[in-house]
Parts: C-alpha cells; sequence; structure tokens
C-alpha cells in the first residue's frame, strides 16, 4: 500500500505535504516525492528512493515552495524502487500520485504510445498521467477530464491530481483505495488515511466508492459514480486520539479487538476488482511467480502459526496446493527436505521475529522458489528481506495479546489463497466471485460478532474460579481454537488447551469433569453433526460447555451447555468471524481474574531474540 496527501491553501504547504508523509510512511517506504506548482508558476516535483527523511533531506537542500501540491510514499507493485519509478509521475504540466493497481494497465500503455507518449517510468501510473494528458486535450477542464479517464481505467485506484494550466485546484477519485478529504478555513486537504492531515485539520469527509472530488480553497464539489452532484458528511474528531491512546475503551486489547471491521476494510482495499483478487498487490512479479507454485511452505510462531494453520486448509481445499505449516524455531533446526516450486511464507505483525526471521534466511539457501511476507510492519526486515509482500493493514497494536493482527493475516492469507488459485486455474468455477463478495461483507459481519460483547461478557463468568480449559475445534476452526487457548492462558494465566474435537476420546477426555470449561466453535458445515457427537462426549462426563454456534446451527441451551449463537457467514470466512468470541471471552475473564490485560506478565510484543 502507498500514501498520498495534498493541500490547496493561502500559504506553503511543503512541511504539511512532508509531514503528511511521516504519519503514512506505514504504507510504504520504498520511495517518496513531492510535485508543487511553485511560486515560481510552473511545476516542479522532488523525487528520492528509500523513507521521508530522504526526500525531506533534498528538500532541505533545494527548497519548493508553493500553495498547491501532492505527495506520495510508495510500496512498490508495478517497477522497482527507485526515483524514475516513485510518485509523482508528470505528463505535460499535470502531476499524478496513485494508490492501487491498474490491471489494464499494459493496454493502455501500447494505446498511449501509438499517440506518441513516451514513458519514463516502469509503473501503471504513468499510464493515468498520460491518459489524463490526452484528455485534457479534448476536454480543457481537469475534473472533466479526470472523469473521462477514470472510465478506461480497469482495478483499484486512488487518485491525486494537479495542473499548472490550472492551478486553483486539486482533483481525486476513488475506486477501491481510500481517500479522505480534510477541510480547513481558507485551505483544503487530501490524504490516503486522516492520520496524515491530524496536525492540520480536525474535520474531515470520506469519499466513497467511485467518487470524484475536485477539491479548492474555499470548496469542495463531489460526484458519485453516476455523475451526480452529492454531499458526504463531514465528520469531526474532537479527542486526538491516536493508535497510542485507549479513547473510551478500558484496555488497548478491548479498543483493538473493536478495530477489528475497520482494519479489516483497511487490508481489503484496494486488492479486489469487481469479482477477482488483484494478484499485483503482492508484488510486481506476483503473477509469473505464482504460475509456479506447486507447493507452499507457511513458517511463523505463535498467533502468526495459527493463521498459517487456518490457511492450510484454505490452500489445499481451495487453490489445491499441498501446504506445510511449520513453528520457525524448529524449521530453522531441522534437515528440511524442499520440494520443487515451493513458496517459502513467513507471517509476522512486527517482521522482527528472530525464529522466522532466520528461518527466511535459511529458506533463501535451500532452494526455495520464491519467499512472501505477510507483515504489519512496511519497513521491518522480514519485509525488506523477502521477495514478495502482502502489508496488513491493522495499524499500530499495543496489547501484547494479538488481536487485530491475527484476522488481518487470516483475510491476507485467503487474498494468497484466491490469488494462487485464480494464477493456477485451480478453483472452481465461481468461487473467487463468491468470496470476493463474501469479503466485501466481512467487516458487517465482524461488526456483529462484536455487537455480543455483553453477553460473552456474561459467559466469562463462568470461569471466574477456574484454573484449566479446553478448546475444540473441526477443521479450520481447529486453529482458531488454538488461537482461543493462546490467548486465554496469555492474559488469564488460565491453564488452556486446544484439540481437534475428534481427538476427545483419544485421551482429553479423561481431563472433562464439571471444573474443567469446555470451549467449542460450531459453524453450521458439514462437520457439524460430528462435532455435536463429540459435545455429547464432554456432557456425559459432566462438562461444561460453551458453544459459540452459527444461528442455523440448531443447537439450544441445556443443563451444563451454553449455547452463543453466532451470525450465519460462508464456511470458508467463518475462522475470521468466530476468532472475534474468543478474543472477547479471553479479555472478560482476564479482568474478572484482575491480571494486568495489555503487559501479562513474561511476555513481550515482538520477539526480536532467540
Amino acid at each position: 500500500m502507498c500514501g498520498i496527501v495534498g493541500a490547496v491553501a493561502e500559504r506553503n504547504v511543503t512541511a504539511i505535504l512532508l509531514e503528511g508523509l511521516k504519519r503514512l510512511e506505514y504504507r510504504g517506504y520504498d520511495s517518496a516525492g513531492v510535485a508543487l506548482f511553485t511560486n515560481a508558476g510552473k511545476l516542479e516535483r522532488m523525487r528520492r528512493p528509500g523513507k521521508v527523511s530522504e526526500l525531506e533531506q533534498a528538500l532541505a537542500g533545494e527548497p519548493l515552495v508553493g500553495r498547491l501540491g501532492i505527495a506520495h510514499t510508495r510500496w512498490a507493485t508495478h517497477g522497482a524502487p527507485c526515483e524514475r519509478n516513485a510518485h509523482p509521475h508528470f505528463s505535460g504540466d499535470l502531476a499524478v500520485v496513485h494508490n492501487g493497481i491498474i490491471e489494464n494497465h499494459e493496454v493502455l500503455r501500447e494505446q498511449l504510445k501509438a499517440l506518441g507518449y513516451v514513458f519514463t517510468s516502469d509503473t501503471d501510473t504513468e499510464v493515468i498521467a498520460h491518459l489524463l494528458n490526452h484528455k485534457l486535450k479534448d476536454h480543457n477542464d481537469l475534473t472533466v477530464a479526470l472523469k473521462a479517464t477514470v472510465k478506461e481505467l480497469h482495478g483499484a485506484y486512488g487518485l491525486a491530481v494537479i495542473s499548472a494550466s490550472q492551478p486553483d485546484r486539486l482533483v481525486a477519485a476513488r475506486s477501491g483505495s481510500p481517500l479522505v478529504i480534510g477541510l480547513g478555513l481558507g485551505e483544503n486537504f487530501l490524504a490516503s488515511d486522516q492520520l496524515a492531515l491530524r496536525q492540520v485539520t480536525d474535520r474531515f469527509m470520506y469519499l466513497e466508492e467511485g467518487d470524484i472530488a475536485e477539491i479548492r480553497r474555499e470548496s469542495v464539489q463531489i460526484w458519485d459514480v453516476d455523475g451526480r452532484t452529492v454531499e458526504r458528511e463531514a465528520v469531526q474528531y474532537r479527542d486526538g486520539a491516536e493508535a497510542a491512546d485507549k479513547g473510551e475503551f478500558r484496555h488497548f486489547m478491548l479498543k483493538e479487538i473493536h478495530e477489528q471491521p475497520a482494519v479489516v476494510q483497511r487490508t481489503l482495499e484496494g486488492r479486489l476488482s469487481q469479482n477477482q483478487v488483484l494478484v499485483n498487490a503482492f508484488g510486481p512479479q506476483a503473477a509469473e511467480l505464482f504460475a509456479k507454485v506447486r507447493n507452499v511452505q507457511i513458517v511463523a510462531c505463535g498467533t502468526s502459526y495459527h493463521a498459517g494453520m487456518v490457511a492450510r486448509y484454505w490452500l489445499e481445499e481451495l487453490a489445491g496446493i499441498p501446504c506445510q505449516v511449520e513453528v520457525a524455531s524448529e524449521f530453522r533446526y531441522r534437515k528440511v527436505v524442499v520440494q520443487p516450486d515451493t513458496l517459502f511464507v513467513t507471517i509476522s505483525q512486527s517482521g522482527e521475529t528472530a525464529d522466522t526471521l532466520a528461518a527466511l534466511r535459511n529458506a533463501k539457501e535451500l532452494g526455495f522458489l520464491g519467499s512472501l511476507a505477510i507483515c504489519n510492519v512496511s519497513i521491518s526486515s522480514l519485509v525488506r528481506e523477502s521477495d514478495l509482500t502482502l502489508l496488513t493493514q491493522a495499524g499500530r497494536e499495543i496489547g501484547v495479546a494479538s488481536t487485530k493482527a491475527f484476522t488481518t493475516q487470516l483475510v491476507g492469507l485467503l487474498l494468497l489463497t484466491l490469488s494462487l488459485g485464480q494464477v493456477r486455474g485451480t478453483l472452481a468455477e465461481g468461487v473467487e466471485a463468491t468470496l470476493v463478495e463474501e469479503l466485501r461483507r466481512l467487516p458487517t459481519r465482524l461488526g456483529e460478532a462484536l455487537a455480543m460483547d455483553s453477553t460473552v461478557e456474561k459467559v466469562a463468568e463462568l470461569f471466574a474460579d477456574k484454573n484449566h480449559t479446553l478448546f475444540l475445534g473441526r477443521g479450520a476452526q481447529y486453529p482458531v481454537a488454538m488461537e482461543g487457548s493462546l490467548k486465554l492462558k496469555e492474559i488469564s494465566y488460565i491453564h488452556a488447551e486446544a484439540y481437534p474435537a475428534g481427538e476427545l476420546k483419544h485421551g482429553p477426555l479423561a481431563l472433562v469433569d464439571d471444573d474443567m470449561p469446555v470451549v467449542t466453535v460450531a459453524p453450521n458445515n458439514e462437520l457439524l453433526e460430528k462435532l455435536k457427537s463429540n459435545l455429547q462426549e464432554v456432557r456425559a462426563r459432566g462438562g461444561q460447555l460453551i458453544v459459540f454456534a452459527d444461528e442455523k446451527a440448531g443447537m439450544t441451551n441445556g443443563e451444563g451447555t451454553h449455547v452463543i449463537n453466532m451470525p450465519h457467514i460462508h464456511d470458508t470466512l467463518s475462522p475470521i468471524l468466530y476468532t472475534i468470541p474468543l478474543q472477547l471471552l479471553s479479555y472478560y475473564v482476564a479482568v474478572l481474574k484482575g491480571t494486568d490485560v495489555d503487559q501479562p506478565r513474561n511476555l513481550a510484543k515482538s520477539v526480536t531474540v532467540e
């Protein structure tokens, strides 16, 4: 993902643009650039590879001063991270910055070359700049030209454009990649995240899918996807709360649990077309590499390992690709036999986990086809050292027990599964379109699960005097049970174990009595009836059952059985949804136990030592 900042004002906006880029650097660090209509009456730019500090240093030596400007910090998709591929891109007297991926850029590039346009970069963004330049010749109005341009773009984009010939405005377009307008007095701003603009305004207007905006010093005008003039609600943020502020929540963990609909939405932004995953979201060489993949090896630690375990079910069932999942600390110290054409996938919140990093470095010597990191931190070692990357958009996670990082990892892994199946042609007909639609609905479903907060809080009272717990699941819900078990032990210090439900009779059933609560996740799938039989085994031994069940599963409360009905969801996405109540359960049990929820004993957020 990349970051966009724009401004139109009566003062010099260079410092505003730079500060905005610094706040967006979590979205990409490959290169940064700025373009301004300067006080000299011309369009000028400065671009540098590397972090925003490199651009800032360059501008200190060669200042650009102007009242209209756009800026960008890049995470490379098309073209290597170098100055000529850095944004903004010019065509004639206009400059463009872009987030997202233009799927039909190759076709448009050939058409524009035939019209005499010369390309100086490898990016898909330069296609937009030249196409807009061409449309401007016909329409002679920047906003009208942008409306005509986006009609020919396929894919995802957030666009910001300025032109020396019309220096009174900044124009923008959104399709699949977020943009927000910051409202000031006699000045207005644009960014891909309101975080970039909090230093200059607390009033924001969020563009919706398909919107076109014309932003001037004294006005903002917006057209919707059908070309109708519309008004978007202006939202004011009064408290200035950012990631380091708990806001209305008692603990960071609870805050981060409740952020999951929003961060899942951010993780999906710019990565879905109408009915497909945009494969280039994983990097410019992703499609070529994915076409060769015959096996997948996933390596991770802790919560990230559980995400990988879920992905194994998806990869083998949906994409038809054999998958192995291993704890990084074990993988790095054993002799590994690498299957031909195996993609090596690492998963980490911080990107600095010592064992996972060591496993990646070891893998480079073992003959893997290539490496892919699914990570939350763009400037981390894991990201820098991997061939391909998908950045989750969880934002800063302060609570030691991972919550929102886990669910965004799952979303990223499902995107990977669909991308591999798409490129290799192994997905069943209609599967990708169905799951893309379900992914669009996922944030709403997560919100529905979070609405069960008070119900789960009440259930947590059953654990007030307990010291041991079993978690059960079948299929892809078994790793979800493992994650629920880990959360409970991490922050409440209750001894918890997870098992596949079918393994109960092979040993764990000996532990079951009325002092051993058994927590079960029960979506409505082909394993439901078998799971019900497993639960009867628990009740026959006097065990207390807490069942998170699909509302259509037909399970009811009874003596020793507490059923919490979950919103119905497509079975493939159920591991993501069923994670939410298990997080809430562990949180409320920990509160009852009086433990330090955000900083549990003996643990650290990022394990950077072996």
